[in-house]
């Protein structure tokens, strides 16, 4: 028996179980209209749980600063996956929950199926600035009886994120234009993909993109319907699209295309500047990601690091976060106003710069400090950041995210895509993630 594995299961399967006992409503939130300001002589704490790299630690001190009497502490939790973790267990508990709890979109079936253990913004004026965030993403965070619980931070718009000097020195274009061109333009596909990914490891010798999960998670994403259908129930087994994508990513890692790296670390961003891939998917939050690893490496912008308008299947999202006030904040007036601070255009340009965050407010999409050069695009060979994510932003569609959405996710084929990226055949490797949903009982 793989003891490893047997205990992934059960500590997943009681994490799916834990939802199932949240408590809705289980805290102390007071009436808005009973909450005294915050002010120099009345002076309280706001606590902020975030994760990843949102860029948005810069602006605490100007909060402070500008709403004299608020004092926030703020915790950061290094993925997402750990802060989903860290989300359910306090959840669970009804206890422990900051005042303003950042969400991710992969969350969203957990998060709505309590959607009343959170302040419903409306409360706090969410209905009439609604219209500043691109509609699908106000969508997202509003529940079935109308409650919106969420303001938005960013979304993620997808393009690919390549090493000019490696695709130069494999005999590929190098220049963003042609790159987008080499695989497709508007009309790139998987299949096109795969293909030139297979010419560069002709020519190279080494992989080409760095493993199989971010490549899958991307391919998942951008279906019309995911893991799960738009009614709510499972939608994998038989799913002929699914299994075909799966097939092509099987392919590419027999083929030597994935350099098999340990996601979110990539050998402590040594992966980045020592030629061990040329390509990954990216999402505007992941240009951040990468910087920072090359930085942390020892690199900088001369490692040859561009991005390219253009991504195989179409337009794709991964990712966005929400930023709520849960019910068991004791001060839910001072929490909303916060969170849509840190949501305004202003502020989410400002994150844009930091991280890459391409902001879901309108207003922001179109400033100054996200169309124009910063130093993410100066890292990038001076790369259009903002105008080619808000062209790849064009025609994305929300995807419906099921309960279990990121526990499939990462149980069920984040130990599949490594098994294909060791070796395992494609048959092997989806029917263990299909043994694994079983085991897990998810619905």
């Amino acid at each position: 028996m793989d003891i490893s594995r047997t205990s992934r299961i059960a500590k997943a399967t009681a994490l799916v179980g834990t939802l199932a006992l949240l408590a809705t409503g289980c805290g102390g939130n007071i009436n808005a209209a009973e909450e005294e300001p915050a002010s120099a002589d009345n002076p309280i704490t706001l606590t902020v749980t975030t994760f990843g790299t949102m860029g948005l630690d810069s602006l605490y001190d100007k909060y402070e600063a500008e709403n004299p009497g608020v004092k926030i502490e703020a915790t950061n939790i290094d993925t997402g996956g750990n802060a989903l973790t860290d989300w359910k267990t306090k959840q669970a508990a009804g206890a422990g929950l900051p005042d303003v709890q950042a969400v991710e979109e992969g969350w969203l079936g957990q998060v709505m199926a309590v959607s009343d253990s959170f302040t419903d913004l409306r409360d706090h004026g969410a209905s009439d600035i609604s219209s500043q965030w691109v509609d699908w993403k106000v969508q997202q965070a509003t529940d079935a009886e109308g409650r919106i619980i969420g303001y938005g931070t960013d979304i993620g718009p997808m393009g690919l994120c390549y090493n000019a000097d490696l695709f130069k020195e494999a005999g590929l274009p190098s220049d963003r234009d042609e790159v987008a061109e080499l695989f497709g333009g508007d009309t790139a596909t998987w299949e096109k993909f795969v293909d030139v990914g297979k010419q560069y490891v002709g020519a190279s010798d080494k992989a080409f993109y760095d493993q199989s999960g971010f490549v899958w998670n991307s391919m998942v994403n951008q279906l019309d319907e995911g893991y799960y259908k738009a009614d709510g129930t499972l939608n994998i087994e038989g799913n002929t699209q699914l299994r075909e994508r799966w097939d092509l990513l099987a392919d590419a890692a027999a083929g030597g295309l994935s350099s098999g790296q340990t996601q979110w670390d990539w050998g402590k961003g040594q992966a980045f500047i020592d030629g061990s891939f040329a390509t990954m998917p990216c999402p505007g939050w992941m240009l951040g990601v990468v910087k920072g690893q090359i930085e942390g490496a020892g690199g900088d912008s001369t490692n040859g690091w561009d991005f390219a308008d253009v991504f195989p299947g179409g337009p794709a999202n991964w990712g966005g976060t929400f930023l709520t006030v849960p019910e068991t904040s004791e001060h839910p007036a001072e929490a909303a106003k916060l969170a849509q601070w840190l949501t305004s255009a202003d502020s989410l340009a400002v994150a844009f710069e930091a991280a890459g965050a391409f902001p879901s407010n309108l207003e922001a999409q179109a400033s100054e400090a996200v169309t124009g050069a910063n130093d993410l695009t100066k890292f990038f060979n001076d790369a259009p950041v903002g105008t080619i994510l808000a062209n790849r932003a064009e025609g994305i569609k929300a995807q419906f995210k099921g309960p279990n959405d990121s526990v499939i996710q990462e149980q069920v084929f984040g130990p599949a895509t490594i098994a294909l990226d060791s070796g395992t055949d494609g048959d092997s490797a989806w029917n263990d993630a299909l043994a694994t949903l079983k085991d897990l009982d998810i619905k």
